[in-house]
This record gives structure tokens, C-alpha cells and sequence, in this order.
């Protein structure tokens, strides 16, 4: 039986709205979405309606504060940055990583991107992490190779517990406010196959030893290896039984069937339910439709019966 994984449908708002738009978006997109459960809805917005957004949704669950940039340092002389423990006192939860345009526009390096996904745990967010190809490199049959080496990199070091918890979306780059929409094919595709390559990641040798009072135990004194020591086929260091081969094949399924997987890329209240049905998309990342909160709305409920 599949695995029962929660759709999530977040509003990238980028660099649109204001302040003071936040109140009359909330206040549609709620009564929009009145009927709907299940699913966990995301509000992106600037850095400058974060405040007024948190303070609106302070007594509304239904709706998550997310922010779309942060620092990878925690504090100091880093004019014009904001940290991600000044985003936590906005009670944000979830934050983007390694978007495209930051990518692209602003120079974020696969190894930037690891810093901030690492900084993003730290702190306790639930971070998206996006990834995707270009269509030069779509078109050069290079697509998964480019996704494999984004994810590798980036998620290098984090513990299984953290990997499961990571939101990744697939954008790809030429679908992203350019009208053209991956197929639900094309789409499905690349999840499935980024699905298979968490199960290798959190497969290719020990997740945990038994050694007791370690720094990094966890549960019942088994201390939790990162993605990176998996990839670099880490020993142990101890001479105890480690869990078999069938153990570790069972926790690398749990962990790929666990990961939500959500498509970014001109997403519309059109194309978003056949696009939703597919059993390996978990959601959307919404660009230019989520500015309309009747829109978004219609792209939520499309989650909802999807």
C-alpha cells in the first residue's frame, strides 16, 4: 500500500504583493478554502509581509508562514541579509532552498545550497529544497544527471531523520514563469526517479550503529549517520552487529515512501489536479497563480480531490 503522504501546496509569492495586501489575500484564500482538509497550505511571501502574515495567521493553522530566502550565518556583519533564527521568532516553519532564481540570478552554488539546507535543519524548518535543468540540458539528455548531482550535493550531511523531513520540489528551470508546463509524463517521470534515488541514498551501507553514548544516538542508542557518510560508505568504527542488509533495504524504502515530492513550473488552476493525480507528486510550488487567492484556492482544492 502506498505510502499516506500529506499534500503541500505553498504560494511563492517572489518579489510581488505588499504588506499591505496580506490582509485581504488571507481573508479570500480562507474562506476559499473553508471546506478543504488535509492538506498543508504555505504562504511564501517577501521578507516585508512576513510580519503582517504572522501576525494574521497566528490563530489559523490551516495556513503555514513560509520565507523564500535566509543566510546561510547565523548572525554578524552581513548587510542586508536575514538570519534563520530572525525568521523563526516570525514563527516561519517552512522555507525555500535552492531556488532557481536564486541560482541563476544570484549566484547560489550546489555547495551554498548544502550550507543553507544544513542551516535550515538547525534551526527546526521544514525546508523545500528545488532542483531542476535548464532545457539546454533537457535537451542535451543531461536532466537526471544535473538533478542527481544538485541533490548530492545538497544533501550531503544530513542525517536520515532530516532527509526525511526535507520537502524536495522538481522545477524545471524552462517550465518556471515561462507558460510551458512539464507533462504530467515528463513530470511523473522525474519524481519517480528522484524517489528511486533517496531509497540509494539511505540504502548504500549502515544508517546507525550500536554504540552507546554516543553524541549523535538516537533511538534506542543508535547513533544516525549523514546522507554523506551513506555516500562515502562510512564504517562503523565499532565492533558490534550491525543491522542486516534487509533492515537497511526496509528503513531506505520507508524513507523514499515518506519524502514528499511536489512539481514547480507554471502551475494553474488548469493543468494543477491532472498533474496532482500522479502518485509521485505531492503537491505544487505555485509562482504567478498564487498571487490570485481564488486562483491558489482552486489549485488547493484540485490537491484535495486529486
Amino acid at each position: 500500500m502506498p505510502h499516506p503522504r500529506k499534500k503541500v501546496i505553498a504560494a511563492n509569492w517572489k518579489m510581488n504583493l505588499t504588506s499591505s495586501e496580506v490582509k485581504p489575500y488571507l481573508e479570500t484564500l480562507l474562506l476559499e478554502t473553508q471546506q478543504v482538509e488535509g492538506i498543508d497550505i504555505v504562504l511564501i511571501p517577501s521578507f516585508t509581509s512576513i510580519p503582517k502574515a504572522s501576525e494574521l495567521l497566528e490563530k489559523t493553522p490551516k495556513v503555514r508562514l513560509g520565507a523564500q530566502n535566509f543566510s546561510a550565518h547565523d548572525k554578524g556583519a552581513f548587510t542586508g541579509e536575514v538570519s534563520a533564527r530572525m525568521l523563526r521568532d516570525l514563527f516561519v516553519r517552512y522555507i525555500l532552498v535552492g531556488h532557481s532564481e536564486r541560482r541563476q540570478l544570484f549566484g547560489e552554488t550546489d555547495q551554498i545550497v548544502h550550507e543553507k539546507l544544513l542551516v535550515a535543519h538547525r534551526n527546526e524548518f521544514r525546508p523545500i529544497l528545488c532542483v531542476g535543468e535548464t532545457l539546454e540540458e533537457r535537451k542535451a539528455g543531461k536532466a537526471k544527471q544535473v538533478l542527481e548531482n544538485q541533490l548530492k550535493v545538497a544533501l550531503a550531511d544530513l542525517s536520515v531523520e532530516d532527509l526525511a523531513d526535507t520537502i524536495i520540489a522538481y522545477e524545471p528551470v524552462w517550465a518556471i514563469g515561462t507558460g510551458c508546463t512539464a507533462t504530467t509524463e515528463q513530470a511523473s517521470e522525474m519524481h519517480h526517479f528522484i524517489r528511486e534515488m533517496i531509497k540509494d541514498l539511505s540504502s548504500k551501507g549502515p544508517l546507525s550503529k550500536l554504540a552507546a553514548g554516543d553524541e549523535r544516538q538516537g533511538i534506542d542508542g543508535a547513533q544516525q549517520l549523514s546522507v554523506q557518510e551513506v555516500l562515502n560508505g562510512a564504517s562503523t568504527g565499532v565492533t558490534q552487529p550491525i543491522a542486516s542488509a534487509v533492515e537497511f533495504g526496509k528503513r531506505s524504502k520507508e524513507v523514499a515512501a515518506k519524502i514528499r515530492l511536489i512539481y514547480g513550473g507554471s502551475v494553474t488552476p488548469a493543468n494543477a489536479c491532472e498533474l496532482l493525480k500522479s502518485p509521485d507528486i505531492d503537491g505544487a510550488l505555485v509562482g504567478g497563480a498564487s498571487l490570485d487567492p481564488r486562483a491558489f484556492a482552486e489549485i488547493v482544492k484540485a490537491a484535495a480531490t486529486a
